[in-house]
């Protein structure tokens, strides 16, 4: 059993039943479903708050998801958890693994936008700071949407998903065109 530990790639049938059977177990045990862009919003609403209390009171957005004085949902609960595991578990997988990728510019990058390591953290900085955005206006993240969404047959995660698929080949394509698939 630990063998599987080891390898560096896994089925992605397996991992997809996993994530299934975490999701069933979940929503079982704790009736929430699979998700993490809402710790993004506690974490920053706390954040803000140390700083102006006041406006984060006065906030209907944080306000939805901090809860009330009478009310509050806490910051670090389940949920922060799983955002801290994630990587907790990234982190073992490659070291049980040995599979740890030394390399800080990919050669599709390389190829497109040169080997500068500070270009290439900054475009990847970036891109996380719109797909949190766009997580958050679409009411959840890839795992929210994608998993928990999907596996309730909800529209609004089946709209998501196809507007993520599609929106992702159109920026693969204006930012790679034709010429990456020999550098992929």
């Amino acid at each position: 059993m630990i063998s599987i530990f080891k390898k560096a790639r896994w089925s992605p049938y397996a991992v997809g039943t996993g994530i299934g059977i975490l999701s069933w177990i979940t929503f079982a045990l704790m009736n929430k479903a699979l998700g993490v862009s809402t710790t993004m919003v506690r974490t920053a609403g706390a954040v803000e708050g140390l700083v102006s209390e006041t406006y984060v009171k006065s906030n209907p957005y944080f306000l939805k998801y901090l809860g009330t004085v009478a009310e509050p949902n806490p910051i670090l609960e389940w949920q922060f958890s799983l955002v801290v595991m994630l990587v907790v578990g990234a982190f073992c997988a490659s070291l049980l693994s040995s599979s740890r990728i030394q390399e800080a510019v990919p050669d599709l990058w390389r190829w497109r936008f040169g080997s500068s390591k500070r270009l290439r953290f900054a475009g990847a900085f970036l891109a996380g700071i719109v797909v949190i955005f766009g997580a958050r206006l679409a009411g959840g993240c890839t795992s929210g949407h994608g998993i928990s969404g999907g596996l309730q047959l909800a529209v609004s995660s089946w709209i998501f998903f196809l507007c993520l698929f599609a929106s992702g080949i159109v920026t693969a394509w204006l930012l790679y065109g034709k010429g990456g698939k020999d550098h992929v």
